[in-house]
């Protein structure tokens, strides 16, 4: 039990570092087009990032899969940058229908992005014999943080469009145009040629 307490907190933490704010940018980029009416959505929103983060800790983990951490560290913000950027141009027609991208991307860049956490987690499960279960215990913890971020961005939304009278396309515009302007920097900051 221990273990699984463990594993499962460095997951939560692994979101929610505020020092490691990439994933929360991205969470942010990824939600801020859905509302609670879409639960089921959300729902897989969260769970195909997780399963695209752990694919890439699994074949990380299992020495399948080896690349080099300074472009990984790079292509983070340049998911993060796509992702805000297809909100923005697509703000007005996602505002209007149920149907988006942000599924696709949070699967295929959650490969990317678990990449970036893939050496530490290879260095702190060592050279165990059983690495699946501190990999799905991982993952629980990155799901509930993914959960309680989702959650945060839909609440904050909901206040501003029931209370403040935002409307969805600006809330989508405008809060993908400040994660766009992170990620510009990030990515910046992160050039390794």
């Amino acid at each position: 039990m221990d273990d699984f307490l463990l594993y499962l907190k460095m997951g939560l933490y692994h979101v929610l570092d505020l020092k490691a704010y990439d994933h929360v940018l991205f969470l942010i980029v990824l939600s801020v087009v859905f509302s609670f009416q879409q639960w089921k959505k959300i729902l897989w929103l969260v769970t195909l990032f997780t399963i695209g983060h752990s694919v890439s800790l699994a074949l990380s983990a299992y020495e399948i899969v080896k690349i080099k951490i300074e472009l990984i560290e790079f292509l983070i913000p340049v998911t993060i940058f796509i992702t805000g950027v297809t909100n923005i141009f697509n703000a007005k027609k996602i505002s209007k229908t149920k149907d988006n991208v942000n599924l696709i991307f949070a699967l295929f860049f959650g490969l990317i992005h678990g990449l970036g956490f893939s050496n530490y987690f290879r260095g702190m499960i060592g050279r165990e014999e059983d690495k699946f279960l501190p990999l799905i215990e991982f993952a629980l913890g990155i799901e509930l943080a993914q959960v309680i971020i989702v959650l945060g961005i839909l609440l904050l939304g909901v206040m501003l469009e029931s209370v403040a009278k935002v409307s969805k396309r600006d809330w989508i515009m405008v809060t993908s145009s400040i994660v766009v302007g992170f990620s510009v920097q990030m990515m910046l900051d992160r050039v390794f040629w």
